[in-house]
């Protein structure tokens, strides 16, 4: 439905991209809004978006007190955790360190948000748009390395360690040309090349600013290595790679695969749980990601989905023997995906 900006919400999805009146991209379809979303709206001087109903079954995410209760207290801790590793990338080419004092503000409270918020999957489809893609990459690995750490049996203190190591994973990227790290194509070999170099320069960077935390700048250096030793920038294999390192490398990958671009469309969150799956018989820690995939998996249920063919349905039951292919509502007829090679999920919603 057509709905005029003051009359907005936040909670309310978009239906369509939107665009300001010289033709600039805006915000992207699917977006749950936040105040701070609906203030920008205002600021491009647009009149009205199209939404998604608040229909009284809840159906819609607009309607649904729960999913609006993430976006009011989520939204703003998000935000300024992206507001905070803006800042460190001016910082390093300023002064070249990082205070932890900053560091504790900025990302504290949304890793006190995360401990309790049960539906993890709800805060990274909420917490995911095409705008800042460098800083909000990295708040998504910062969130999802504390989550999988705290999945993986670890105490709250090394939790912590870990998410703030996937937090400042990237900073090393503040050293590297940004029209470059932007580039809306593929990268040539020299670009690659130069870009690899943002492990190398994020220790030296996590070395300087907190001596006293080593495994932050151990992390900046490890986090593309890969089991088998085809990772970068030293080849490293199995146990050589630290198990911050590797855990923040799922993290990493599975926040790039779901996230939008400008050049790319962002892939389902099952979809690249099964890429991560593969993965893990031969570049990633099997253990780690199967952990991620077991957690993962029952936040699922209850949530909408759109088919490529353009059908709706919804989740309902996970199915044992392939987490993949779930059963799931279309209308009022059930079905078990993994009989119907034919249906394939292209959006999971809130």
């Amino acid at each position: 439905m057509r709905v005029q900006i003051e009359y907005l919400q936040a909670g309310d999805r978009l239906l369509e991209d939107v665009f300001n009146p010289t033709g600039l991209f805006v915000m992207p379809k699917h977006r749950i809004l936040t105040e701070d979303d609906i203030e920008k709206l205002r600021m491009h001087r647009i009149d009205s978006v199209d939404i998604a109903s608040r229909s009284p079954s809840g159906f819609e995410s607009g309607s649904n007190p729960q999913i609006r209760a993430i976006v009011m207290e989520a939204g703003p801790r998000f935000e300024s955790a992206v507001k905070g590793i803006k800042d460190y990338y001016f910082r390093v080419n300023e002064d070249g360190i990082i205070e932890e004092e900053s560091l504790d503000r900025h990302f504290e409270p949304l890793i006190d948000n995360l401990r309790k918020e049960s539906d993890f999957v709800s805060l990274l489809l909420l917490l995911n748009t095409q705008d800042d893609y460098t800083y909000q990459h990295s708040v998504q690995v910062g969130m999802i390395s504390y989550t999988l750490a705290r999945w993986l049996g670890m105490s709250e203190e090394e939790a912590r360690k870990i998410a703030k190591a996937g937090y400042l994973h990237d900073i090393g990227k503040s050293k590297i040309d940004p029209n470059i790290l932007n580039k809306p194509a593929s990268l040539t070999p020299k670009e690659f090349e130069l870009v690899k170099q943002h492990t190398v320069y994020g220790h030296q960077i996590l070395t300087r600013s907190m001596p006293d935390h080593p495994e932050f700048s151990l992390v900046a250096m490890q986090h593309h290595e890969r089991l088998d030793g085809s990772g970068y920038p030293l080849g490293l294999k199995g146990s050589d790679i630290h198990v911050y390192s590797r855990i923040v490398s799922v993290a990493d990958i599975y926040s790039a695969m779901i996230s939008p671009r400008a050049y790319r469309r962002k892939r389902d969150l099952i979809y690249v749980l099964r890429e991560l799956h593969d993965l893990s018989f031969s570049q990633l820690d099997p253990v780690i990601v199967q952990t991620f995939i077991r957690n993962m998996i029952p936040n699922f249920i209850g949530k909408r989905v759109l088919f490529k063919d353009g059908q709706m349905g919804t989740i309902v039951m996970n199915n044992p023997h392939d987490p993949f292919r779930p059963l799931v509502r279309i209308m009022n007829e059930f079905v078990d995906l993994s009989k119907r090679q034919d249906l394939v999920i292209e959006t999971v919603f809130v």
